[in-house]
């Protein structure tokens, strides 16, 4: 082989190399982010578990859960039927009640955006009596109000 050609296999050979092993960091990074993912599923799983007793313990019977409920969007004149799942539907003194449970450090804030607008299309979607947000990080139940939406 003429000297100047001599590097082209071992160039290739790097390159070569170089993609095997980016391509290795990202199938283990796909790893940790799915074990991540499954791990927070849990999380939510145990913490609706353990947020039907919370209820139960403060009177509340459990009706539902993972309650279907939807709404209708209109987008410039046309229909869209919206569908989303309710934690639990819940009963208490006659009052039906959505139970948003959350098991994280700021989920449970209801100032939060992603938490209001949760709140917010359950009111709509399943018109209850009222909604509760259910923190089992502090294990605290709160009633949570749209003042001027509610009737």
């Amino acid at each position: 082989m003429p000297e100047a050609l001599w590097p082209l296999p071992v160039l290739i050979l790097g390159l070569l190399a170089l993609v095997v092993a980016l391509w290795a960091m990202l199938i283990r990074e796909r790893g940790k982010a799915s074990r991540a993912s499954q791990a927070r599923v849990r999380k939510a799983q145990r913490g609706e578990h353990d947020a039907r007793g919370l209820l139960e313990a403060h009177g509340y019977r459990v009706i539902e859960e993972q309650a279907r409920g939807s709404w209708t969007v209109e987008v410039d004149g046309q229909a869209h039927e919206v569908d989303l799942y309710a934690d639990l539907i819940v009963e208490r003194d006659g009052w039906r009640y959505i139970a948003e449970v959350k098991t994280g450090a700021v989920a449970p804030d209801p100032r939060r955006p992603a938490t209001r607008r949760q709140l917010l299309e359950y009111l709509l979607a399943f018109e209850p009596d009222g909604l509760l947000l259910v923190d089992m990080a502090a294990e605290t139940i709160h009633h949570v109000g749209f003042p001027g939406l509610e009737e």
